[in-house]
């Protein structure tokens, strides 16, 4: 079949981490490698895993994942709208990759037309220029108390004439309900763009699940496009960290190459971000990453790292509630190494000054690291390079805190830093993103004080020099000389390799010509209703 021109679909799950994100950058590997044209997009996404893309703005990390898996570099148009979750109650809105304002429920439904058109021209752009574009949607479609509102399922579908596949977890269990009942809540209208469904994470008999996709097909009229198996070699650059083992283990940890493991505790911060800053970790040999929730997880942890957090002053209480910021402190004085990233190197000053995300004001931090911080409106986006270790080091940051304060002698972590990337600057609009400003000057980036030290960059550990550096230093200063650095570990490497992964199973067990149909000519006229949904 030829390469179908503008076509479009979206990938609509029954629940969150159904598995649309994997589905999406297989799909999208899948067809770049058939020689297609094509492009990721996720119309709003409500994460706090995001990246910082070469022109300076901030999209969900996802679909960077889904763009590099199409060939291409990360950029804003694949995701109009991200909200990054701030508490309970309100979100950081993100336009075209620009901090724009905060939103409560009440604020949002007042702004949706205009986030609503943003996005429906978003995509009509991508799919004038590339020949298919894949939609991911956001939580399920059939969220029907939202469904007024909906910028990224059905509201997406119906705007654009999309076909619609529906992907479910059967590892979770109850499959069949999920799908039929997805499908038999949405509107007329809705259903008649549900083409069909996919089944994710089966393990075991596949003839033992055949009864049921038939039944599944008489019930709804629809056909089940396939059934992918479930992967360990899937775990990379997760969506959120619902994916982690029920353990708290990252990952499936390779055995070490030396004698002893190197064991890494997270504290699972309740409004973390960039939990993916610890895959490259996870993926060395003998280093085994868990996220943990209380103090005893620490006690025979080798190094702990603070995460970074959208709300850094309440996790920071958090932390202290647990007896977790304790237990960091003990390990310290043990001299066991600390790291932060982020928010997690921000919990680690002295104190952090902050009247923009909690507005607390001035608080006191864990001490670790002899620096103030201090919030300010505007944000920074961009991505550095430097050194670190004496290694060459490239991240990217994301942040409203700044170093305003450090110890005369404190070390940086990252020296000779090169901003790249980003745009805005001093002055512009509130919350606005500025490349200007947020550096220590001729200190450097970042602070180091055997054991602890911190940095602002997030993917500073998928720099794979400087990561088997820094873990030789943390084998030795946990006392364990058993450990030794696998010396051939590429992260980016083991990206690519996800990614190849994820377009094989597609190619392996998806009814792809179907899906090409599906894409080219749209969802099949004629399609049964199901009540309730049919008479509504």
């Amino acid at each position: 079949m030829s390469a179908p021109t503008g076509g479009a679909l979206l990938v609509a799950g029954t629940t969150s981490d159904a598995g649309k994100s994997v589905l999406t950058a297989g799909l999208c590997r899948w067809l770049a490698r058939r020689g297609i044209r094509v492009a990721p997009f996720k119309a709003q996404n409500m994460s706090n895993n995001s990246v910082v893309t070469p022109d300076g703005g901030e999209i969900g990390r996802a679909q960077a994942m889904q763009a590099a898996a199409a060939g291409l570099s990360p950029a804003v148009r694949f995701n109009p709208v991200l909200l990054k979750p701030g508490s309970d109650h309100r979100s950081q809105i993100v336009l075209h990759g620009k901090v724009v304002g905060e939103v409560d429920a009440a604020s949002y439904r007042s702004g949706r037309a205009e986030l609503a058109e943003a996005v429906q021209t978003g995509l009509a752009e991508l799919r004038a220029e590339f020949d298919v574009v894949i939609c991911e949607g956001a939580g399920s479609p059939a969220e029907i108390n939202l469904r007024a509102g909906d910028l990224a399922n059905m509201g997406l579908a119906v705007a654009g004439r999309l076909p619609v596949i529906v992907v479910s977890d059967i590892d979770r269990g109850g499959v069949f309900a999920h799908l039929y009942g997805t499908l038999a809540l949405l509107d007329a209208a809705d259903q008649s763009l549900i083409a069909g469904f996919v089944i994710n994470k089966f393990r075991g008999d596949r003839g033992l699940l055949e009864p049921g996709l038939r039944t599944l097909t008489d019930l709804t009229g629809r056909p089940v496009y396939g059934v992918l198996p479930w992967s360990d070699g899937l775990w990379l650059d997760a969506e959120d960290s619902l994916s982690t083992a029920a353990d708290g283990v990252l990952g499936r940890p390779a055995p070490p190459v030396g004698e002893s493991w190197l064991r890494v505790a997270v504290p699972r911060l309740p409004r973390m971000s960039n939990p993916t800053d610890l895959d490259a970790l996870a993926c060395e040999p003998g280093v085994a990453v868990r996220f943990v929730e209380e103090p005893s997880r620490l006690a025979d942890a080798d190094l702990v790292v603070l995460p970074g957090s959208k709300s850094t002053v309440a996790d920071l209480d958090w932390l202290r509630r647990t007896g977790l910021a304790e237990a960091v402190r003990r390990h310290a004085a043990a001299g066991r190494p600390v790291f932060g990233v982020c928010g997690g190197f921000q919990m680690l000053a002295r104190s952090i000054d902050d009247r923009v995300e909690s507005r607390r004001g001035t608080v006191p931090g864990l001490g670790l690291l002899d620096v103030a911080v201090t919030f300010e409106a505007t944000k920074i986006l961009r991505t550095p390079t430097g050194r670190a270790l004496g290694e060459p080091v490239a991240g990217y940051e994301i942040h409203h805190g700044r170093v305003t304060r450090r110890a005369a002698g404190l070390a940086p972590l990252v020296e000779r830093v090169r901003p790249v990337g980003g745009a805005g600057g001093v002055g512009a609009a509130a919350g606005a993103a500025t490349v200007c400003g947020g550096f220590d000057g001729d200190h450097g980036e970042g602070a180091v004080s055997w054991p602890v030290a911190g940095t602002h960059w997030h993917g500073i550990f998928e720099n794979d020099a400087f990561r088997r550096v820094f873990l030789r230093r943390v084998a030795d200063q946990a006392g364990r000389p058993g450990f030794r650095v696998a010396a051939d570990t590429a992260f980016g490497a083991a990206r690519e390799q996800q990614l190849d992964l994820l377009a094989d199973l597609v190619d392996a067990h998806l009814d792809t010509d179907a899906l090409l149909r599906l894409i080219e000519h749209g969802a099949p006229a004629g399609l049964p209703l199901l009540a309730p949904g049919a008479g509504a």
